[in-house]
């Protein structure tokens, strides 16, 4: 039935007004409490209230939610959000420190003193004004946690749900001004306005019902601009990111995270083209791939106004990958972001067929080609958590990632796997030790990556390290003759090794993270841990009814089990070829028939039923498959 013109212009009609009236009250200046608080308009939705709920503490937030999946939470994430708190700290400890702030982080035992650099000669004048005793106006000042900070630190949670993250931000981060905790799920503003109650931080946190696109972009002027923004969407980021870029403040903190690792890891090519304007590819090294593509996502959006992007920590985890980067503007380092930042795609740069494996090259990209990472940074952060190993539940993991992402090579983009080489050419897979001892003594760096727990990222070329896989399958020889002349292996066996590698185990092979027994990669945290299913209004209900739906269909490609009685009835239609050759001791208990064959009878007679028989002997010529085995 086709829509009549009156009632289709009277519905446009009403969403231009829902949406200018939005924007009316946006508009007006800073974001009121009290107004979103309330959370009315022309287009709220109807917000029942709800009855059962659940209590959480996490860090020292204590947060109350439906008991149904009405308002989305996953406690794997706990990870995830106690590095933010620790990065957003440091982060806080550094922008203050040069307006003359220090930050009381509760579990530390001094006030650090304020992170600036400052030469031999002023470092001299500190230690004798410290030495002397400060008048009371002299004395510097402090922010703690729990207390508005004017010159702090603007924070904006664009996909709040039920507050956990603002509230933590709130109860465990020193600094801040303000913290906005947005959604646009009528049932999020209401749950986000009683756990900010219930943790009594509504002098902090600003709940917000808007759409978090929105919401941005009428923060692009200077004055207005946030200086946090942390987005962790349910799937891509990417609808949000070009209003991110352009809301945060001139060297604020963008964190990011993105779970929609199928997209990224090469599963979808197309669709990760689409989003984030990079083609993905399918490798061992997929991780880090998808780290570097987010990357140049953000940057590509931020160069569109002369902006550009600074990586402070990305991390891959689980499964989502989290990505922190400052924001800054300037003209120059947009131009350069072309040639130095990005892997370009002007080749190709090698010929059409690998020199070694004889395989067809593959483009991906493009991708951020710097480093990922600013030590110093990262350094800052795991010398706070190693200091207050109390103030996370998660203390031991950030720990162990933290220490293996500060020995990773910084420049060296993307790595192999012990698998991944040794699978090539069919041998045995050497130990990590012996594979980094032999590419230290051959004279190359060598480290692991937090991505991939059997990852080697080396600085060598690929004819080196095949040289060196060479070496090693002489020491564990592959049967020649089982290989395909055109295969990756074969080709690769076939060239001697110019480069005679030695496999003594070195000291300096063992990292110093790995030597300490860190816990650098995360087991398996729950049964069934993953992506959690989408908010929902059935909640609980809708939640369960597609967990039977999945156990149903998780084995739908394959075929039902056979009864056992109709497989027994089946095989003894077969004759039993021991028991023509007088060699079957099973008697009645074999499963094939020791009946005379009838005249005129051959295998090619199999029952109707028997799929495997009629897919292998389409035309009935020669034996059945399972006749005459034991």
């Amino acid at each position: 039935m086709r829509e009549s013109p009156w009632l289709s212009l009277t519905l446009r009609s009403a969403r231009s007004l829902c949406r200018a009236r939005f924007a009316e009250g946006q508009s007006q200046g800073p974001l009121n409490p009290s107004t979103m608080e309330n959370g009315t308009g022309p287009c709220a939705e109807e917000r029942p209230r709800e009855v059962q709920e659940t209590t959480v503490t996490e860090g020292a937030a204590k947060i109350a939610f439906p008991s149904a999946n009405q308002v989305f939470y996953n406690p794997v994430q706990e990870f995830n959000r106690d590095l933010t708190c620790a990065v957003i700290t440091e982060f806080a400890r550094m922008q203050l420190g040069a307006k003359g702030i220090q930050i009381k982080v509760p579990g530390e035992k001094d006030v650090q003193k304020v992170v600036v650099a400052l030469s031999e000669q002023e470092e001299e004048k500190v230690e004798l004004k410290e030495s002397e005793n400060p008048a009371p106006g002299d004395q510097p000042r402090i922010a703690v946690v729990g207390e508005i900070c004017e010159e702090g630190l603007r924070v904006l949670e664009g996909l709040a749900a039920s507050g956990l993250r603002s509230i933590r931000f709130a109860r465990e981060v020193p600094g801040l001004r303000s913290v906005v905790a947005n959604d646009a799920s009528a049932r999020a503003m209401d749950l986000m306005r009683h756990n900010v109650q219930l943790n009594d931080v509504a002098h902090l946190v600003q709940p917000s019902q808007a759409d978090a696109r929105m919401l941005m972009y009428q923060h692009q002027r200077v004055s207005e601009r946030f200086d946090v923004i942390d987005l962790d969407p349910y799937g891509s980021p990417a609808p949000f990111l070009d209003a991110a870029v352009q809301a945060v403040s001139e060297g604020g903190l963008l964190c990011v995270t993105c779970t929609d690792m199928a997209v990224l890891a090469g599963n979808s090519g197309e669709t990760c083209y689409s989003k984030y304007g990079a083609m993905a590819l399918k490798s061992r090294a997929c991780h880090e791939m998808a780290l570097r593509i987010v990357l140049h996502s953000l940057d590509l959006r931020a160069n569109c106004y002369q902006r550009f992007v600074v990586p402070l920590l990305s991390v891959s985890a689980d499964f989502y990958v989290r990505v922190f980067v400052r924001v800054f503007t300037g003209q120059a380092k947009v131009k350069a972001s072309a040639r130095v930042k990005f892997s370009a795609a002007c080749g190709p740069p090698v010929t059409p067929e690998c020199e070694h494996c004889g395989q067809r090259h593959q483009l991906g990209g493009p991708m951020w080609a710097e480093p990922i990472h600013d030590l110093d940074f990262v350094g800052r952060v795991l010398e706070a958590v190693n200091a207050n190993p109390s103030r996370f539940h998660t203390s031991e993991r950030i720990r162990g990632v933290l220490s293996v992402i500060t020995e990773e090579l910084p420049d060296v983009p993307l790595y192999y796997t012990l698998d991944q080489l040794s699978g090539t050419i069919h041998c045995n897979t050497p130990s990590l030790l012996q594979l980094r001892s032999a590419l230290l003594h051959a004279g190359f760096r060598v480290s692991l990556s937090h991505a991939c727990k059997n990852a080697v990222k080396t600085d060598a070329p690929a004819s080196a390290l095949w040289d060196i896989m060479r070496c090693w399958e002489k020491e564990c020889p592959v049967k020649r003759e089982r290989l395909s002349e055109t295969s990756p292996a074969f080709r690769i066996l076939s060239v001697e090794p110019r480069l005679q590698a030695n496999f003594t185990i070195r000291e300096d092979a063992n990292p110093s993270s790995r030597q300490r027994g860190l816990k650098r990669f995360q087991a398996n945290p729950e049964a069934n841990w993953g992506p959690r299913p989408r908010a929902r209004p059935g909640g609980k209900a809708a939640s369960e009814a597609m967990q039977e739906r999945r156990r149903l269909l998780q084995s739908k490609r394959k075929e039902p089990a056979e009864d056992p009685a109709q497989r027994a009835a089946r095989l003894k239609t077969f004759p039993c070829k021991r028991f023509k050759e007088g060699t079957c001791q099973r008697g009645d208990e074999c499963c094939y028939s020791h009946s005379p064959p009838t005249p005129g009878a051959s295998a090619d007679r199999a029952p109707t039923d028997c799929p495997e028989t009629s897919n292998q002997n389409p035309s009935g010529l020669g034996a059945a498959a399972e006749p005459g085995i034991d």
